[in-house]
């Protein structure tokens, strides 16, 4: 009978530790021993200052030729993970190094968590949001702060009206796209190499974002409040649509050819059940009376709202003669009197 610890152990382990927000002084002396006693070692990328304590270059094993090859970030990842997963089946045991928190914006981890190949040891370590909060001032849970990702921030920071930190901003492109995400924005708290000897802190006007900025990957921004929050239905839906095309096999094989004949089928039944021709009604009452004809006849109505909470500019198209006309016709569709 093979007794159960001894079964336990079978599976090839993985010891994750942090490197920290920077300065290797910053580095747990956990942390530092895992690494000492390990002699297998790897690196999630070698654009670190800590990552010198895994030893001199050639001692130790990095993925910086994953980023350079993958066709998106999403493929980074997974790619690392079976690496390592490979790498653990090999030699029994090994050591990942990441950099910051492995409980903090790290991707790879998560992953690691819920892979049942192998065993995930995790040292906790210092994320670069103790700094952060630190050097700004501030107590992220009084303020009610959230943390997003640069690099997703349109998605992430949908209908948030701040103060949000913002993490991976590691080059200008990105920078760019934060910026255009508002057409106005506050003044923005820039915080880079937070820990290190050319450690800066400074604010920015959100024009100049992307203009006076020089991001690497220890920038961070720090946005204290959005007048107007990003919309975030819009952005959802965008997400969703794109989510559909990478996930549902019905979804990626269709085209506009494909769906062209099916879309006239459905617009004819419809035109001829609410019998267009017949509808006399305008603007916003146009819309309410082709509606209440869909349910008449039988359709089923499905509405999503959309708000579009950032506009600022632009006139309503409500006018007295709309309003005169609603105030007519809606009793009239209330009673069914509008149809012929």
């Amino acid at each position: 009978m093979t007794h159960p610890d001894i079964t336990a152990r079978v599976r090839p382990r993985i010891v994750v530790v942090g490197l920290g927000p920077g300065d290797p002084g910053l580095v747990s002396v956990q942390t530092a021993a895992a690494i000492e006693v390990a002699a297998v070692r790897f690196a999630r990328t070698s654009r670190h200052p800590s990552v010198s304590l895994l030893g001199p270059p050639g001692t130790f094993t990095t993925f910086d030729d994953v980023y350079e090859s993958a066709a998106r970030l999403d493929d980074v990842y997974p790619e690392i993970v079976e690496r390592l997963v490979a790498a653990a089946a090999r030699y029994g045991e090994i050591v990942y190094a990441v950099p910051g928190s492995p409980l903090v914006a790290e991707r790879t981890v998560e992953l690691l968590r819920v892979e049942r190949r192998v065993e995930v040891e995790i040292h906790p370590a210092m994320s670069f949001l103790d700094l952060a909060w630190h050097r700004l001032g501030v107590d992220p849970v009084a303020t009610g702060a959230q943390m997003v990702d640069g690099q997703r921030f349109a998605r992430q920071a949908a209908g948030l009206p701040g103060p949000l930190l913002v993490s991976q901003c590691d080059s200008s492109l990105v920078l760019s796209d934060i910026k255009l995400t508002l057409d106005e924005g506050p003044d923005v708290t820039v915080l880079a190499r937070l820990g290190l000897p050319d450690e800066s802190v400074s604010v920015v006007a959100w024009d100049d974002l992307d203009r006076l900025v020089a991001p690497d990957h220890l920038t961070t921004l720090w946005i204290p409040a959005l007048a107007a929050p990003v919309a975030a239905e819009l952005v959802r839906l965008d997400e969703l649509m794109h989510i559909l095309r990478e996930r549902c096999p019905w979804d990626r094989r269709q085209t506009h050819q494909s769906l062209t004949r099916h879309l006239l089928e459905e617009t004819y039944e419809v035109l001829e059940a609410i019998e267009l021709e017949t509808v006399r009604s305008h603007g916003y009452c146009f819309q309410i009376e082709l509606t209440q004809r869909a349910l008449q006849a039988g359709f089923a109505v499905r509405e999503v709202p959309i708000v579009f909470r950032d506009r600022r500019h632009g006139h309503s198209k409500m006018s007295p003669r709309i309003a005169i006309e609603a105030f007519l016709v809606l009793p009239q569709l209330r009673w069914g009197r509008t149809r012929r």
